[in-house]
This record gives C-alpha cells, structure tokens and sequence, in this order.
C-alpha cells in the first residue's frame, strides 16, 4: 500500500522465502529498501537506531519487529548479533543490509560481516537479495530514491514523490549455508553474488 501511494512499482525476481529461519542479505541504496523488501516477503529488519525516529518509517519499522542497533557501540552490536540468532532460532525472516549505510545504487559498498554471524551461530540458511531502481519504462537505472550522504530525509521524501515511472526491482538468490565458511568470507561471497544479480 505505502509503495502504491509513493506511486513505485514492485518487480519480484526469483523466489521469495514462504518462512524462516531464513536471514535476508540485501545491498541498501534508500530508506525505499525497506517498504520495497517488506512489499516481497513478510520479514524483521535490523536497522541503525536512527531509523526509529523517522518520520513514518520508524513506526512502521517499529510496528514490525525491527531490532535496532547503535552501530557505534561493539557491545550493542553483540547483543544484536545474540538477539538475531534467538529470533533465528523461533523461525523467523530477519533482513540485513551489511553495508550498513546507503550507496548510490550504480555499485555495492564492501559488507561488514558482524551480522553474518547470526545466521552462522543459529545454523541458519541466507538467502542474498538484490535490489535496484529503475525507470518503468526504459528499464535503466534510476537514482530518484537515493538517500545518502548530508541530504535530508524530508528531501529525500520529496524526490522520491516528485519522480515517474519509478520500478522497485528485488530479486532473490538461492538459498545457502555457511558451509564452513566464516563470516568474512561468507561476507564477500554474498556481496559477489548480489553485484552478480544485479547485473544479470
């Protein structure tokens, strides 16, 4: 609904999850990630704290489930990664952007692997998730929703409405395991494989 009246399309490549335990491995260009991704498939998110006083967004995240976490403090980022691997363990979808800040949308930012851990220490499978914004019409790439460095989110907001023909494009990678890989290296292999979808 909140996609309609920001008037973007959703496009769904691949198979979403039907149910957990099940971590979401996404690259992250907009706060429009999040509607867009929730939009596919019914998941948690972990979110700086920040997030939480977003005007709409927070109480929207906050409304479902979102685990917040300072990403200044080591600590907090440990009790995340321990309440991600409880909430695992339940069965539920929880979605991460290990970038852990918004890019431009044309590349991918190198992904901090600290979150992975969740899903090694629950043994629970990831499924990599790309997402891309695009022109409706044409197919190219549109960065109408970027929302990155000193901009406002109220301008960001604005863009976002102010812009036509906008498509959210979320695809969905296999499923995988850990497979004996630690959580740098299972890192830089998730990311390869999303800059390798958004590509395809």
């Amino acid at each position: 609904m909140l996609l309609k009246r920001l008037d973007v399309e959703l496009k769904i490549v691949g198979a979403p999850p039907q149910e957990g335990p099940l971590l979401l491995v996404s690259n992250h260009i907009s706060w429009v990630d999040i509607v867009a991704l929730h939009a596919a498939c019914r998941c948690r998110f972990v979110a700086k704290a920040d997030v939480k006083r977003w005007p709409l967004i927070g109480i929207l995240a906050t409304g479902g489930g979102t685990l917040y976490v300072r990403r200044e403090s080591r600590r907090d980022a440990m009790r995340v990664v321990h309440r991600m691997a409880q909430a695992l363990g339940d069965g539920d979808v929880l979605a991460v952007f290990p970038e852990g800040t918004t890019g431009d949308g044309a590349s991918v930012l190198p992904f901090h692997a600290n979150l992975i851990q969740a899903a090694i220490s629950a043994d629970s499978p990831v499924q990599p998730v790309a997402i891309q914004f695009v022109d409706a019409r044409s197919g190219t790439p549109s960065r109408a929703v970027t929302y990155m460095g000193d901009e406002s989110l109220v301008n960001s907001i604005w863009r976002t409405l102010s812009a036509r023909d906008l498509c959210a494009v979320v695809a969905f990678g296999a499923v995988q395991r850990a497979e004996g890989r630690d959580r740098r290296a299972w890192a830089q292999e998730l990311r390869s494989e999303i800059i390798a979808m958004r590509r395809s």
